[in-house]
């Protein structure tokens, strides 16, 4: 199902951990509302950058959550969240692009040098922090660029 133009309810919800236990990642109602403006704002991302985005992860059932290590208030787990990967650029490149744009994204994190964490608010009524912060082996701290 297109919840937009360039992104799909099934890549959004895709889980390789899911599909290899045989775990059911479905997104409840309430999380297809939040995964529709996250879409929107990845529509955004994707005109900005004039590439396509690879999505590595959206929305985590607490299962799925629990077994990649994450915190049950991440993001993901309301379907707020998406890590994803560009083609021919670096995940900085990526931060950069869209510290540099108006996109309203409420966090965009660095992980690990190997993608980009990219959300919406959890409440559509919020305004975005805009908050910017880089994950890897060294810890969580702010990314200063």
């Amino acid at each position: 199902m297109n919840l937009t133009t360039n992104f799909t309810l099934e890549e959004l919800t895709h889980s390789e951990v899911a599909e290899r236990k045989g775990w059911d990642n479905t997104a409840p109602a309430p999380v297809v509302t939040n995964l529709i403006r996250l879409a929107n704002m990845l529509e955004e991302v994707r005109s900005l950058l004039g590439k396509p985005l690879l999505i590595n992860s959206g929305y985590r059932s607490k299962l799925v959550n629990d077994a990649v290590g994450s915190k049950d208030t991440s993001q993901h787990r309301l379907g707020c969240a998406a890590d994803v990967k560009v083609g021919g650029m670096t995940p900085d490149q990526v931060v950069q692009a869209i510290m540099g744009s108006d996109i309203q994204f409420d966090q965009l994190i660095r992980e690990f040098d190997s993608w980009t964490h990219i959300s919406v608010t959890n409440n559509p009524n919020e305004s975005p922090r805009k908050q910017l912060l880089i994950i890897d082996k060294q810890g969580t701290r702010p990314y200063i660029g």
